[in-house]
């Protein structure tokens, strides 16, 4: 009997994409007031600069295993305590002014000091743009009370924590909230899986995990061994994850729970 949902943030309850989307459009709108650019081309340049670029900084490995991806260091700030914590932090600044830098370049603009303005830009407007799915509030109403829900979400404890701050809504629906840069390690691992369990005080075959990441949602709950439900926003193919579950909106998820 299911006496638990463990619940995904980014994505699945939180539409970050969209967040992400509008402070790109917001910032490149500005930069064309400078330049005589198509903002369209320059945020593609900027998102292919900053992959490239995050890689290349020594806090990759670390931020793999927590799970802060390349665009929460566009604008997080990482007060968190450690010294991982602190060489996050460190690069920054050389990382945002040169995602923007290379992305200016490639219509032969070079003015670091513009490139600077607009990484600050985006990250002032990356928190002025917080969104729900539609659907979100429904979904948790329905399920409160009836089940223990538990957020388990990948990413440094500042800034989910500043996400959870900008969207306050949410918390109240949630009996425990797992963030990956507290407990040490992140989705896939299975430990942050097994301590989530823990702290519901169930069974893996009495909860199951919802998300929209197939390899960290869904891939973890199954090295678990619990069921997952996928949220497969944009009907993509996967061929080594297999979860439980698919479907391609948030308030599909209710018939399923509601059958087990």
């Amino acid at each position: 009997m299911l006496k638990s949902v463990m619940f995904d943030l980014d994505d699945t309850l939180l539409w970050d994409e969209k967040s992400i989307k509008k402070s790109f459009e917001v910032t490149c709108q500005f930069a064309t007031e400078k330049y005589d650019i198509d903002p369209i081309k320059l945020e593609q340049e900027v998102r292919t600069a900053a992959e490239k670029l995050y890689p290349t900084y020594e806090t990759y490995e670390f931020v793999s295993d927590i799970g802060i991806g390349t665009f929460e260091s566009f604008w997080g700030e990482f007060t968190d305590k450690g010294e991982n914590f602190k060489k996050l932090r460190n690069m920054q600044a050389d990382y945002r002014k040169n995602s923007w830098a290379k992305g200016l370049a490639t219509f032969d603009i070079t003015d670091l000091e513009f490139a600077e303005k607009l990484a600050k830009t985006f990250s002032n407007e990356r928190r002025k743009h917080i969104y729900l799915y539609d659907e979100t509030l429904e979904v948790l109403d329905e399920l409160k009370g009836k089940y223990k829900l538990l957020m388990l979400t990948n990413g440094a404890p500042s800034l989910q924590h500043e996400k959870l701050k900008l969207s306050p809504e949410l918390v109240p629906y949630f009996d425990h909230i797992v963030i990956s840069g507290e407990f040490g390690q992140g989705k896939p691992e299975p430990a942050i899986f097994d301590y989530s369990m823990n702290l519901l005080n169930v069974e893996k075959n009495e909860t199951i995990m919802v998300g929209n990441n197939p390899y960290s949602d869904i891939l973890g709950a199954t090295r678990s061994g619990i069921d997952s439900i996928w949220i497969n926003h944009h009907n993509e193919t996967i061929e080594d994850v297999t979860p439980t579950y698919e479907v391609k909106r948030l308030k599909d998820i209710l018939s399923i729970i509601k059958s087990l």
